[in-house]
């Protein structure tokens, strides 16, 4: 109960005092009351006049100002309100040892992986640490919460016979062009739906996309890319800006779900295995990597703000590697 109290008086000075002076009065908080005696009685219930759902609100702000995405501040808004709800405290008597208690008992309960469980505690990492720059809290307590350790896994890219397989089977020249597209930039599923047709020059083979963080970038494609794109649109009848629309009338802006059944209803019918946009992506980094372009030039194509974040797109064809290795050290 002392602490409870000290936490709460100290947490109501975050305002007026400075960190050297919040710890001071801390040290004096404890030393005065260590003789004393609190009851459940004495206590009064939080009063800090913000409510948890008020600061969850004040977050996504900050974080749409930042550039995040609606499909980000979703998941971050609906990963922080159910934390919360779960440890049914207000945020500023939440410890380290509530968090960890939740993580464990959500992956307990769910089965969940521990990317996803690490995916939770960066998020909630995240708002913490908010709130602590803010001055709403003294220290966040997911700070002592390291990074959960996860097995890395190799995933999957397409072979060249696959992607000719897939290419040979479309049924219609609009979903032909959009697997070219996807296959030659390594472009977001996201870029590609936001794309207009203005958005294309076809002359130099390239084009803009308005990719994460609210940042542009200028990706390219192949020849035979620019034929099929050039063929689909020269079918087109609409007046619709977008560069892909869905077949049936009215005609509208293809959304990212559209791309998603469509790849997935193929990748059934023709036996392949996890047919999804991002897939496509991965594989265009793994062979410019393989190829010898340069991490730095494949972290531009990818749009990527960190050169890790490459690494982990980019898996090196191990048959390479020991071609390397008989070359240079064997």
């Amino acid at each position: 109960m002392k602490d409870y109290l000290i936490t709460e008086i100290v947490q109501g000075m975050l305002p007026y005092l400075d960190n050297a002076q919040l710890m001071r009065l801390r040290e004096k908080l404890t030393e005065c009351l260590s003789n004393k005696v609190v009851t459940d009685g004495s206590m009064v219930d939080n009063d800090t006049g913000t409510s948890n759902d008020a600061f969850v609100e004040m977050f996504i702000a900050a974080k749409k100002v930042e550039g995040c995405s609606e499909r980000t501040l979703k998941y971050y808004q609906s990963t922080i309100v159910k934390a919360l709800e779960q440890i049914d405290k207000h945020l500023t008597h939440i410890t380290t040892e509530h968090l960890r208690k939740y993580l464990s008992d959500y992956q307990e309960v769910r089965g969940c992986s521990k990317a996803n469980i690490d995916n939770i505690r960066r998020i909630l990492s995240s708002f913490f640490a908010w709130l602590e720059e803010e001055n709403y809290i003294l220290k966040s307590p997911v700070r002592r919460i390291h990074k959960i350790k996860t097995a890395k896994m190799v995933k999957e890219t397409y072979s060249d016979e696959a992607l000719e397989h897939i290419r040979d089977n479309c049924t219609n020249i609009r979903d032909l062009a959009i697997i070219d597209l996807l296959a030659s930039t390594g472009m977001r599923v996201g870029e590609l739906v936001r794309l207009n047709r203005s958005d294309v020059d076809f002359e130099s083979r390239e084009c803009v996309v308005f990719g994460k963080g609210s940042k542009e970038r200028p990706v390219y494609f192949d020849a035979r890319t620019k034929i099929h794109l050039k063929n689909y649109l020269d079918s087109r009848t609409d007046e619709n800006p977008a560069l892909f629309v869905s077949i049936q009338h009215p005609h509208n802006r293809l959304q990212i779900s559209g791309v998603e059944i469509r790849l997935r209803n193929m990748g059934r019918k023709l036996g392949i295995t996890r047919v999804h946009p991002h897939k496509f992506r991965r594989t265009l980094a793994t062979r410019a990597i393989d190829k010898g372009m340069p991490i730095e030039q494949v972290q531009q194509l990818l749009g990527h703000s960190k050169i890790d974040t490459t690494m982990e797109y980019a898996m090196v064809d191990q048959n390479n590697v020991k071609i390397s290795h008989r070359k240079y050290i064997a």
